[in-house]
C-alpha cells in the first residue's frame, strides 16, 4: 500500500520515478510498513533536483523502528538497482531515478 501526504501533488512525476515507487511495496509489506511519499515534484528541494524533474521521490522513515533503517535501506536500493540514488537522510529516504549514476550523491 502507497500513502500520500497530505500535499503531495504528483503533477510531472515521470514513469520511471512511478515505477520505482511501485516496486517498492513489496519490500515495504515484507518489514510490514506503510510505503508513505511525502515529497514529489512538489516541496522545497535545491536547485537542480531531480524533484523538480519528476525523478525523485522522499520516503517517509520517521515511523520505521531505528534497528530497521538500515535493512530497509539496503533492501531498497537493491529493488531498485544501479541506475538509482538511495539516501538516507534525517526523516526520509530520498530516492532518484539518476541512470547517469553520480555515486551516491544526492541532487535533492
Amino acid at each position: 500500500m502507497i500513502h500520500l501526504k497530505e500535499g503531495v501533488t504528483t503533477a510531472g512525476v515521470q514513469p520511471q520515478l512511478l515505477d520505482g515507487i511501485l516496486s517498492l511495496v513489496e519490500v515495504y509489506l515484507q518489514y510490514n510498513l506503510v510505503l508513505v511519499v511525502t515529497a514529489l515534484t512538489d516541496g522545497v528541494h535545491h536547485a537542480g533536483s531531480l524533484h523538480y524533474r519528476g525523478y525523485a521521490a522522499d520516503l517517509r522513515t520517521r515511523t520505521v523502528p531505528a534497528w530497521q533503517l538500515p535493512h530497509l535501506l539496503d533492501a531498497v536500493q537493491r529493488k531498485l538497482g544501479y541506475d538509482w540514488d538511495v539516501v538516507q537522510e534525517v526523516d526520509h529516504f530520498h530516492i532518484e531515478y539518476d541512470p547517469q549514476h553520480d555515486g551516491g550523491k544526492s541532487l535533492a
